[in-house]
């Protein structure tokens, strides 16, 4: 076989190996330990350098022979390299045992090369041991720790909010349980006071004590070591359950449900002082909605909550409003108005005056806090007007046609108040706050009153004087001279103001022993009235007194005849 032929850079690269050779054989040579060794076995390492080098120049040769013989064949020159390199060290590894040898015969010095290769796997085994130490080290705690959560529960284990970490189940039924029996629900109330409801009282239980068992099995003691890093999976709300009736009982027995110390809530109200009024605050109270509550208590033991606080839930029956409401506001305003009305009523020369410090009694705030007009109160004091001035026969001040002022008393007349009217128009003038002297509404309407009740339109008859005046809204119609009843046969006229009760033409008038036809009759007092006397024929002067009527108005004809004309019933007839 021919010796290939080497390139340049084939040689270049060959004798750069052999220097790097020669220098790792210098460095190893350095770092040789003189300590004492077991005896080194010669040539050993010499005879596997060679024996190295001749497998590979042979597995070479075969490779060639493989490819054709004769044919020159490219060997890598990786191959070159680790060639030379494993000669140039079986050399010089040879030559450093022979000398070495022969002088460290006494000390059996271990041959360097072979110190070299043994220390890097002496720390290798170390290693090796290490790891397999701790290993076996944490497999042991992992499984012992598996062993450990095979009945108990993972750390971060909660249930309701108890940390049961590490605990078995057996212990975690007897902590729970033991939670339970101290478990009390406490209610705070207005005022400071507080009360309290206790398991037992309900019979607050768990639902199924499986609970804490199923907890327990969800959870997989190989994997505890990925439950200490999450926890979310690992807590959980045991059901609670309890008796209704007994949980209705106790809170029915609850202090705050005791009618007698149960202050009622209360509205804003309004009073009235210094002629207007002002609003007094609404009062709190401490009533509670009791549904409410219930509700919540219910939904507190079941997630077994410590405290209720009444006042944060909103459980008092809380005033529909209060002092700043705009609606009180508004009431407070409109009875303010209603006060404010002053209505002064006339009767002749009398006057009666209302204002707010009466106005005020009569008027009602509804629990819709609308203000009305007590529609008796009005009633009762137009009663009262009516009593004073519609009462018939009462005395009166007239202003007699010869300009005297005349007492009269008795008589049927009766001017009386509209009640009807008249109370709807006060309500009215009140409501809009109004401020005006008037007179009430009359069943007759009049002109006016001059100086008496009277008005502008009657009868004046003079029974001194036998003289007649009849005014229509104070003009006068017609006035003569008259005959009343006579005197010395007892039938003198009666004195007194009367109300014309109607008038008819063509009557006859009977009495004892006699029978009259007249004209015109207008009768004011029982069989007592005005009528024409066709039989006389002179009025006045002191007649009645012996040759009187019996007690009618004998009038001449044409007297007779404007006063029916103009007259209508209910016109006052005035006798004095």
């Amino acid at each position: 076989m021919e010796k290939e032929t080497e390139s340049p850079v084939e040689e270049g690269a060959l004798n750069a190996v052999e220097k790097e050779g020669e220098k790792a054989v210098e460095g190893r040579k350095e770092n040789i330990v003189e300590k004492g060794a077991e005896e080194y076995e010669e040539n050993r390492g010499a005879q596997q350098v060679e024996e190295r080098g001749e497998n590979k120049v042979e597995a070479q040769a075969e490779k060639h022979e493989e490819k054709g013989g004769d044919n020159e064949v490219e060997v890598p020159i990786e191959d070159k390299v680790e060639s030379l390199l494993d000669k140039q060290i079986a050399t010089t590894a040879a030559s450093e045992t022979e000398e070495l040898a022969d002088h460290n015969e006494e000390n059996a010095v271990e041959h360097p090369v072979e110190k070299a290769v043994k220390k890097p796997k002496r720390i290798y085994k170390m290693l090796i041991a290490g790891i397999i130490s701790v290993s076996c080290t944490l497999i042991i705690f992992y499984l012992g720790m598996t062993v450990y959560f095979i009945n108990h529960f993972y750390f971060g284990s909660e249930i309701n909010g108890i940390n049961v970490s590490g605990k078995s189940v057996e212990a975690v039924e007897e902590l729970m349980m033991s939670d339970l029996q101290n478990y009390r629900l406490d209610l705070k109330e207005r005022g400071g006071k507080s009360e309290q409801i206790k398991a037992g009282d309900v019979g607050l239980s768990y639902e199924s004590d499986e609970a804490f068992n199923k907890l327990k099995e969800d959870q997989n003691p190989l994997r505890w070591i990925v439950a200490c890093f999450d926890t979310k999976g690992f807590k959980m709300t045991a059901g609670m359950t309890y008796d209704e009736k007994l949980l209705r009982e106790r809170i029915d027995r609850l202090y705050c449900f005791n009618s007698a110390q149960v202050v009622e809530p209360k509205n804003p109200s309004f009073q009235y002082v210094d002629n207007k009024y002002v609003i007094v605050d609404e009062i709190p109270g401490n009533k509670i909605d009791k549904a409410l509550l219930y509700t919540h208590i219910e939904e507190g033991l079941l997630k077994k909550e410590l405290t209720i606080d009444l006042e944060q839930i909103n459980c008092y029956i809380a005033p529909q409003y209060h002092s700043k409401s705009q609606e009180i506001l508004e009431v407070r305003d409109a009875l303010n108005k209603y006060v404010s009305s002053k209505v002064t009523y006339t009767f002749g020369n009398s006057q009666e005056v209302l204002e707010g410090n009466e106005i005020n009694k009569w008027l009602i705030v509804d629990e819709n806090f609308c203000v009305t007009v007590d529609e008796k109160m009005v009633e009762a004091y137009i009663n009262g007007l009516s009593e004073k001035y519609d009462a018939p026969g009462r005395i009166r001040n007239f202003a007699a046609s010869s300009g005297a002022i005349v007492q009269i008393g008795g008589g049927d007349f009766l001017r009386p108040i509209n009640k009807a009217e008249e109370i709807q128009k006060l309500i009215s003038v009140i409501k809009e706050g109004q401020t005006l002297t008037t007179e009430p509404v009359y069943g007759q309407t009049i002109l006016s009153y001059g100086n008496s009740d009277i008005g502008h339109t009657y009868v004046e008859i003079d029974l001194t004087n036998q003289h007649i005046w009849f005014y229509k809204n104070g003009m006068l119609i017609v006035s003569g001279d008259i005959v009343t009843g006579n005197v010395r046969a007892g039938h003198t006229t009666p004195k007194g103001v009367y109300s014309l009760k109607y008038k008819v033409k063509n009557a006859v008038l009977r009495g004892p022993g006699y029978a009259a036809p007249v004209n015109y009759w207008m009768p004011f007092n029982g069989g007592i009235g005005i009528h024409d006397a066709n039989w006389r024929s002179v009025f006045g002067g002191n007649i009645y007194k012996t040759d009187g009527s019996h007690g009618c108005i004998n009038c001449p004809n044409n007297i007779a005849k404007m006063i029916y004309d103009y007259i209508e019933p209910g016109t006052p007839v005035i006798c004095y």
